[in-house]
């Protein structure tokens, strides 16, 4: 069993509250030999549905020393998983569930704020303190 991120509970709780069934926890992928639980160390992926709609969710607490290491792993992870999903589950939008305190500070830096938009990642901003799902950017 994968071990989960700090936050994972926090977001899977955010999200049923908002009116999301979870289907998977985690969600497991099997794509071209590879199989992935989407849980490398403190993450985990949680899949929902709410309207037809279908998301898989990278939780992400980004507690370590350093911001960039953490965005760096996420990166890659979120890249690994995107792409295994458009072959496995071509209908599920992948979203990446970051901290608001750390949205504010460190994903809006200019460089950070140009790699999502170039890498077009989506993501969920949560607020630890309230325990909720601040936004959902696309």
């Amino acid at each position: 069993m994968p071990a989960k991120d700090i936050y994972h509970d926090l977001v899977r709780n955010a999200l049923e509250r908002e009116g999301w069934t979870i289907t998977h926890d985690p969600l497991l992928l099997q794509v071209g030999g590879v199989e992935m639980s989407i849980d490398l160390g403190a993450e985990i992926l949680i899949a929902a549905e709410k309207e037809g709609q279908k998301i898989a969710v990278e939780v992400k607490s980004f507690v370590r020393l350093s911001a960039m290491n953490e965005f760096h792993g996420a990166l890659g992870q979120y890249l690994n998983y995107r792409k295994a999903l458009a072959e496995q589950e071509p209908e599920r939008l992948l979203f990446l569930a970051v901290p608001a305190d750390i949205y504010d500070t460190f994903f809006t830096l200019r460089f950070i704020a140009e790699t999502i938009q170039s890498y077009q990642l989506k993501l969920v901003v949560y607020n630890t303190d309230r325990e909720v799902i601040r936004q959902w950017l696309k």
